[in-house]
């Protein structure tokens, strides 16, 4: 299967191309909107009085149940390096119809190195990622308490059991109220709980085969993937007091169940939350894609069957469907086959 890029190509090239320039290109001004998966949107343009500031801004349709996560605080930490040649603005000054700002400065960052300004690029292109990357570090820091906690504790005394059942659910309506992840900590795994809507009836069975494949590899060479769990209409008994509508017959549930040994701090954690959050983009785009190779397989067999139908079929025919003899003598006459 294709793996879908974490980050922006577009923000990626869009900066590459404003900070690394030509020498004889002139600067110019830019105002570029990249639309992304799942209704986030970005901005990137030069401010009208200075082309050597540039605006970023992003757009995203989930932004209030990230901030009760503390998006602005996380990304704050994670572009603090870049302090100077890179500024977060205000709440009052942010761009119309956007929720995160930046300005880049590209006046203080010509003293850096390459190296910096690499990095500073790649970081920028995953702002989105880091976006969504909050409440998964809060859910995880949580999980981090808990099971230090309970580390002694009889885990399966009743008192502990129902102190763990009613531990919040962090709640994203990434896509509105109709799709949303819901992340539950543990103190010995992390629950991550997608629901999709399956707007086709052929998708739903596109979605159910490649859900099995996802629990067949675990079960042959995968063992240390997480364990995946599909159901249909009826949502994980650890969210339904956080779900409110689920008679959606066209509504289903991804439940991924992360162990101790994903959740390791550092990269392991890190790649963790960049492969996780992007399941349901990465998911559906493979049902659309494995749909057009099947048409296009289709439209194929019907082209050959043309084929086939055509070479069978006489050169010359009358009115009736009867095949007119056409053949020609040496010298060139028309044989008359009706003539004795």
């Amino acid at each position: 299967m294709l793996q879908i890029e974490h980050n922006n190509l577009l923000i990626q090239n869009t900066l590459t191309d404003r900070i690394f320039p030509s020498p004889d290109a002139p600067l110019k001004s830019l105002d570029r909107i990249v639309s992304d998966f799942d209704f986030t949107t970005y901005h990137i343009s030069t401010l009208p009085d200075n082309r050597e500031l540039i605006l970023i801004s992003v757009y995203l349709k989930c932004w209030s149940d990230l901030v009760n996560y503390g998006v602005e605080a996380y990304l704050g930490n994670k572009y603090s390096k870049y302090e100077g040649p890179l500024t977060t603005l205000p709440s009052k000054d942010i761009e119309s119809n956007y929720n995160y700002s930046m300005v880049l400065d590209l006046s203080q960052l010509s003293s850096k190195d390459d190296e910096f300004k690499n990095q500073l690029i790649e970081d920028l292109s995953f702002l989105k990622r880091h976006c969504m990357a909050a409440p998964f570090e809060q859910a995880f820091s949580r999980y981090d308490e808990l099971s230090e906690t309970y580390a002694s504790s009889n885990t399966y005394a009743e008192e502990i059991q129902s102190e763990l059942k009613n531990e919040q659910v962090l709640t994203i309506n990434y896509r509105g109220s109709d799709e949303s992840i819901y992340i539950k900590p543990s103190f010995d795994r992390v629950t991550v709980i997608f629901s999709t809507i399956f707007k086709d009836e052929t998708d739903k069975i596109f979605g159910k085969v490649f859900l099995q494949e996802f629990v067949d590899a675990r079960k042959r060479s995968v063992q240390n993937a997480p364990q995946v769990l599909y159901s249909h209409k009826v949502p994980p008994l650890d969210i339904q007091r956080v779900v409110k509508n689920y008679d959606d017959d066209n509504k289903g549930y991804v439940t991924f169940v992360l162990f101790p040994r994903h959740l390791i701090k550092g990269d392991r954690r890190d790649n963790c939350i960049s492969h996780i959050q992007f399941f349901r983009n990465y998911f559906h785009y493979h049902i659309k894609c494995s749909k057009a190779y099947m048409h296009s397989r289709m439209r194929f067999r019907v082209k050959e069957f043309l084929k086939v139908l055509n070479r069978a079929k006489p050169e010359n025919i009358d009115d009736d469907g009867k095949a007119i003899e056409n053949r020609k003598t040496a010298s060139g006459r028309r044989f008359d086959s009706t003539r004795v």
